[in-house]
């Protein structure tokens, strides 16, 4: 039974992810429907956080509520909500359906119902079908009945990670600051890398010691330092950002230091630096291999014995700030070629964090494009926006030497040449491969490996030509499929979840 199972569920030692992606999935089975979702309240968004039936990247969607009838009248009520079949109201996961990949099809079955702990409205839960008439009085009333059952088990969790918090001495009160800053500057993302990285960032935020992010260009180095502070037990005070490589020479030290009136031509005013304006929080020097020799100098002294002297002040102010800083370069050989002083390199690297492209880290993929996808259904006021199986394919095999940055450009170009194609802000738009406007070389390469026989080199070893001859079998099944996994796995005559795991080991999802 349903209840006998969740309740197992509740009293065994799972991990949190775990206890509630088992959650969705029995629900899903029990009503025999289409997608079940978990969906966490934070400020005026809900946020994924289990999902059964779904497409991957719809975890990574952030939905605004105001923009979601539906979701906005399941949170207004105290009881289950099931919307008609012909009801006109758009459904968030319109189109993202997991049972027909290949087709953008509207949810036509619906309901779902709010979820609190302790009083306050936790979330919500929803359920979705394709087909209309799949939930019935009695399945509303079931719902009613469990929902008890599915808070037990997110009070469960939100105890667990609470515990943990404190654990790792973090401020359990964390999220009273500037909420909706902490969501616009959430790092979205599920894999191993970037769950190592985090779980570093949380454990060095609460030393004071300075901590320097390596990486390239557009992998969200300034989110990484975000949230380093929201960490740290400077939470409540500021994060200050500069960018060094924006910033005139001539103006680099008032810029961090402040000036005094008369200090320089056109200084009408006393006007305080960043370093005053980040005390008792954070500064945020991003590019900082950009800095000049001179500003270089007095930064060293500031971080040396804490204090700040404003231009044309002869008076000494003491700061307490912690610093974070950012760069692209190799710094190391900046210090060879006299470009940056060694002395501040080692200052600014006692902690050195290198933060991993997006190629290293290709879960996250699926995860980051809905989230950008969502921004952009929002801003161009779509129904839904979603990717076809083999844009999703392209993204995956792609290179993305713009990282993070380059996905969400490529996302928001495709999603406005889709409109300037005729597709209509009703419809469900779908985004093919062929408006995502990769780089025409890689796209090029990816044909080519697609359709022309493998060629191995001679240097590897069987185990490797054969992994090398299966991601090949796999990306050509794929492709003549239309991304479909199932009939992929047809054609090659092998159970549809050995291929998921065998695609998995083989790196392609």
């Amino acid at each position: 039974m349903l209840e006998e199972s969740l309740i197992a569920d509740l009293v065994t030692d799972l991990p949190a992810a775990v206890r509630l992606q088992r959650l969705v999935s029995t629900l899903r089975n029990h009503f025999g429907c289409g997608a079940v979702g978990l969906l966490k309240l934070e400020h005026d968004i809900l946020k994924p956080v289990a999902l059964h039936g779904l497409v991957r990247e719809a975890l990574g969607r952030r939905f605004v509520i105001s923009q979601h009838p539906r979701l906005a009248a399941i949170l207004a009520s105290r009881n289950p909500v099931r919307f008609e079949p012909d009801c006109g109201l758009p459904d968030p996961y319109d189109g993202l359906l997991a049972e027909q990949p290949g087709l953008a099809l509207p949810v036509h079955d619906c309901m779902g119902i709010a979820l609190y702990i302790e009083g306050r409205c936790w979330g919500g839960l929803t359920l979705d079908a394709l087909e209309a008439g799949s939930f019935s009085a009695a399945a509303v009333f079931e719902l009613q009945r469990y929902s008890l059952l599915v808070e037990a088990a997110v009070r469960t969790t939100e105890l667990e990670q609470a515990n943990r918090a404190l654990r790792l001495n973090q401020q359990a009160d964390e999220q009273q600051f500037e909420p909706a800053a902490k969501l616009r500057y959430e790092l979205i993302g599920q894999s191993k890398v970037l769950q190592q990285i985090l779980q570093e960032l949380t454990v060095v935020a609460n030393s004071d010691l300075p901590v320097l992010l390596l990486g390239e260009t557009g992998v969200g180095k300034e989110l990484f330092a975000r949230h380093l502070h929201r960490s740290s037990a400077r939470a409540s005070k500021p994060m200050i950002y500069l960018n060094c490589a924006a910033l005139p020479e001539s103006l680099a030290e008032s810029e961090l230091f402040g000036h005094n009136k008369g200090a320089f031509s056109g200084a009408h005013s006393e006007r305080a630096g960043r370093f005053e304006a980040a005390d008792g929080g954070t500064l945020f020097l991003d590019e900082v291999g950009e800095l000049p020799l001179l500003v270089q100098a007095k930064l060293l002294r500031v971080l040396q014995n804490g204090e700040i002297q404003r231009l044309g002040s002869d008076k000494t102010r003491l700061v307490n700030v912690r610093l974070v800083a950012a760069t692209n370069r190799d710094l190391k050989q900046q210090v060879k070629s006299g470009e940056f002083r060694a002395d501040l390199y080692h200052r600014l690297s006692v902690y050195p964090l290198p933060i991993p492209p997006l190629r290293e880290r290709r879960d996250d993929i699926p995860l980051l494009a809905g989230h950008f996808l969502e921004l952009n259904r929002s801003r161009l006021g779509l129904r839904a926006l979603r990717l076809a199986p083999a844009a999703e394919l392209a993204l995956l095999s792609y290179d993305w030497p713009g990282n993070v940055r380059e996905l969400e450009h490529v996302i928001s170009r495709a999603a406005i040449k889709a409109l300037s194609h005729g597709a209509a802000r009703s419809d469900i738009v779908t985004l093919g491969a062929e408006l995502l406007d990769i780089d025409n070389v890689t796209v090029a390469e990816q044909h080519t490996a697609l359709n022309n026989p493998v060629q191995y080199d001679a240097a590897i070893t069987l185990k490797q030509a054969v992994n090398q001859l299966q991601r090949h079998m796999i990306q050509q099944a794929l492709a003549q499929h239309d991304g479909s996994w199932s009939h992929a796995a047809r054609q090659l005559e092998l159970d549809p979840s050995n291929l998921h795991k065998l695609a998995q080991r083989l790196g392609l999802k």
